[in-house]
């Protein structure tokens, strides 16, 4: 089957490929078709001049097409991933992290390493030394799923 639509469109197959690639590219966010798309019109320049080639088989036509489309999408990683602007706010998705450095009072007492601290209108989950409720503590980090405090 692969033989007989190789045959039929000859080394447009390549051309047909790679626009539909890039068509499709408009339609989904992202960047990775192009490179891809990209790859397949390169192929498809090259068997437009190597057609008439006895080792120009479909077989080898395949091959350099995943080559292709291998480095063409590493190059574009490389040339896309280098377009990173620093933000203006660092921490915006980071909430546990925006809370480093305030001070509460403990709302339960820490027991066995956990207890909890109201910040605002949340009740979070914190890790330190054993103290008792209405102890003043520091954030100093974020922990897996709770806030690292030390006494005040």
């Amino acid at each position: 089957m692969i033989e007989w639509l190789v045959g039929q469109l000859g080394p447009w197959n390549w051309m047909v490929l790679g626009l539909a690639l890039l068509a499709i590219e408009i339609v989904v966010p992202g960047f990775f078709l192009l490179w891809i798309g990209l790859a397949a019109l390169v192929v498809g320049a090259i068997s437009l001049a190597l057609w008439d080639s006895a080792f120009w088989g479909w077989q080898i036509q395949v091959i350099v097409f995943l080559a292709l489309s291998l480095v063409a999408a590493y190059a574009g990683y490389k040339l896309m991933g280098g377009r990173k602007t620093e933000s203006d706010q660092p921490l915006l998705n980071r909430r546990g992290e925006q809370l480093i450095g305030r001070t509460a009072t403990l709302t339960e007492p820490i027991r066995e390493g956990y207890g909890r601290i109201q910040l605002g209108d949340t009740l979070w989950r914190v890790s330190g030394p054993d103290l008792p409720v209405g102890s003043r503590v520091k954030v100093v980090s974020v922990g897996d799923v709770e806030l690292v405090v030390v006494a005040v």
